[in-house]
Parts: structure tokens; C-alpha cells; sequence
């Protein structure tokens, strides 16, 4: 861990360019607007080989900025303050160490550049979220790499939530003596943070290849949520996509509806996964979701290919479908604007 002075009561912590367009696919759902962008509730950006847009909220009106996703490590974001009670945070994902095949030999060096990319944001994120996959097999080894590596990231305290490949090999022993401390059941746990209520979530036991929550994990999670205002801005992030994004390769979590229907009363909701290694958003009532492309390979776009895996890109193509979401809380709105930024570098 390294400082919780500003978490309210958080357990789980660390111990311790053209890009193929198939890589980064886009859908959207229920759009409000033409551009799937719901304004009264929700600010998206999205990211296209090496661009994307910045929402922000001013005054009740969203407002976008294009940015260089590909620029240097410092200045491919928008400088931003956190002033007042506002925040922001990075999600990193899927980093496979111990992954060494033709899609990337070397997913240490690129976690690394991960890393340098929050080093260099303008602003020191409060938080690092790891939404799972630390590691490709679950060996102690693969695992020591990624923590020391991880705790050298600029961010006031790093917490995670596994993947199917942190736990495959021995039911998630050593993943929980590593960062399962203090949690609930199999590694789920919540805790605020100025505001914000967030959640973190196991949905990795799978059935049939799809994510599973499970119903002492959705009972506990029902319980959590019960005591909160619905003015209460809630994260919720998990391996697996809570939602249906395409159940022929196993890219969804059955069980997430009834999980959904409790958040339903929240007024802002956002749902951070990986898993499929690239940036795909939907935007469904008061709720938006968002997974995040991997630090280690790319995956093809859904029904592209005849099955998920890791792809290999053209070289000198990786960094570009590699990268980190930042995101920003906007206290006076609760509202998130997320940025994704790929690590490819001018």
C-alpha cells in the first residue's frame, strides 16, 4: 500500500500510429444522442489509434477537448488540478505477465511504459485501479514482478480485482494472500474516496467461459449499496464485463443483471472492466460502461475472428493498441469523464 491518507476505509491494496482498427472496436447501445453520448448523465470519450476525446462538465453542459493520445509522456493529457474535492484516478488492465508469445515478448517492458505514462500525467493520480490479469499463470514469480514494477507508479494507492488467469492455476490461493487481505468472500470489497463509493468485484469463477458473481457476492453487494444516498457517485470495477458484449466468446456476466437492478436508483454509475483488451462503451440509463484495452496484447474485435486470443499487430504497431484509461471526478457534478490513452509516443 502506499498512502491511504485520503480513503475512508478501503482494505484491499497493493502489498507491497494507425493501430489495427479491429483492436479498439466501439459499440454503443440505447444511444441518447447520434453519437451514443448521454448528456444529462454520463461524459465518454472515446479512442481511435491514438487520438480521443476529453469530456469535461461545465455548468451542467459537457464540453470536449481532442487530444494526442500518442504525445509524450507528459503531455498527452490535458493539464488538470484536482482542486476542491475533485479527483482523478487510472485504471490499467490486463498485463499478463509471464506472457511471452509472437502478440508481445516483452509485457514487462510494456507495463513499464504503462507506468511511465501515469508518471508523466500533468497531475498525480489519487488512485490506480488494476482491473485483473495481473499475471498469465499465476506463478509467484510472475506476481513479484508485476508489485514491484506497480509500486513504482506515481498514484496515492493501487487496489485490484483478479482475472480468470490470477486464479486458474490454484483457485486464487496466492492471489488472495497477495491483495485478498481484508476483503469479502473470494476478494470483493468496497470504500469510499471524497465521495465516491467503489466497488470491487470477483466475477471471475466462471461457468461456461462467461463471468459469475454468484449469489453470496451479489447478497453482499446488495447489503453494501443499501446505506448509500442515490446521489452517491458509484465506480464499480470487475475482470470480466458486466455486461453482454459478446456471450459466443465468453465477453459477458450473466449474472450482472441483478446486480444492475441495484444500482438502478444511483444517479451516477460507472462500470470499469478488461478482460477483452480493448475500449468498447455503452451508455444505458444512468449507468456507463467501459473496458479498457490491455497493457500486455490486443484481442480482435468481437465476431472478427474465429475465436478470442491474443493478436498479433504489425510491427512497430503494438504501443498503439496498448494503454491506460484516466479518469477524472468532477465533484460539483458527479460526474467522470474517462480519457484513454494508448503508449505509443511521438
Amino acid at each position: 500500500m502506499k498512502d491511504r491518507n485520503h480513503v475512508d476505509h478501503a482494505q484491499p491494496h497493493d502489498q507491497q500510429a494507425d493501430a489495427a482498427e479491429s483492436a479498439q472496436p466501439k459499440f454503443e447501445s440505447d444511444p441518447i444522442a447520434k453519437d451514443g453520448i448521454d448528456r444529462r448523465n454520463f461524459l465518454t470519450c472515446m479512442a481511435w489509434a491514438g487520438t480521443g476525446l476529453l469530456w469535461t462538465m461545465a455548468g451542467g453542459v459537457p464540453t470536449s477537448k481532442l487530444f494526442a493520445a500518442g504525445a509524450g509522456a507528459g503531455g498527452g493529457m490535458m493539464g488538470h488540478g484536482h482542486g476542491g474535492s475533485g479527483f482523478s484516478f487510472v485504471q490499467i488492465s490486463d498485463s499478463h505477465i509471464g506472457f511471452n508469445k509472437a502478440a508481445n515478448q516483452d509485457v514487462t517492458g510494456t507495463l513499464q511504459l504503462a507506468l511511465d505514462k501515469i508518471n508523466g500525467l500533468p497531475g498525480t493520480p489519487d488512485l490506480l485501479l488494476h482491473t485483473g490479469d495481473i499475471s498469465h499463470s499465476s506463478k509467484p514469480a510472475e506476481f513479484d514482478t508485476a508489485q514491484q514494477l506497480i509500486k513504482g507508479a506515481k498514484a496515492g494507492e493501487t487496489f485490484y480485482v483478479p482475472g480468470e488467469h490470477d486464479i486458474a492455476t490454484d483457485d486464487g490461493q496466492m492471489y488472495m494472500e497477495r491483495f485478498g487481505k481484508g476483503t469479502q468472500g473470494r476478494g470483493w470489497y468496497s470504500f469510499n474516496h471524497k465521495g465516491v463509493h467503489f466497488i470491487g468485484l470477483n466475477n471471475c469463477q466462471q461457468v461456461d467461459a462467461m463471468g459469475k458473481l454468484g449469489d453470496d457476492q451479489l447478497s453482499w453487494l446488495k447489503s453494501d449499496l443499501a446505506s448509500l444516498s442515490a446521489s452517491t457517485p458509484i465506480v464499480v470495477f470487475a475482470h470480466i464485463p458486466l455486461w453482454m458484449v459478446y456471450p459466443d466468446w465468453g465477453w459477458g456476466t450473466p449474472d450482472a443483471a441483478e446486480a444492475l437492478t441495484y444500482l438502478k436508483r444511483f444517479g451516477s454509475v460507472t462500470v470499469l472492466n478488461g478482460h477483452i483488451h480493448q475500449v468498447v462503451q455503452k451508455v444505458e440509463g444512468n449507468v456507463a460502461f467501459h473496458t479498457a484495452m490491455s497493457t500486455a496484447f490486443p484481442q480482435p474485435a468481437p465476431g472478427s475472428a474465429p475465436h478470442a486470443g491474443p493478436m498479433v499487430v504489425p510491427a512497430g504497431k503494438l504501443k498503439g493498441v496498448l494503454g491506460i484509461t484516466e479518469v477524472r471526478y468532477i465533484a460539483r457534478h458527479s460526474h467522470l469523464a474517462l480519457v484513454d490513452s494508448s503508449l505509443e509516443t511521438t
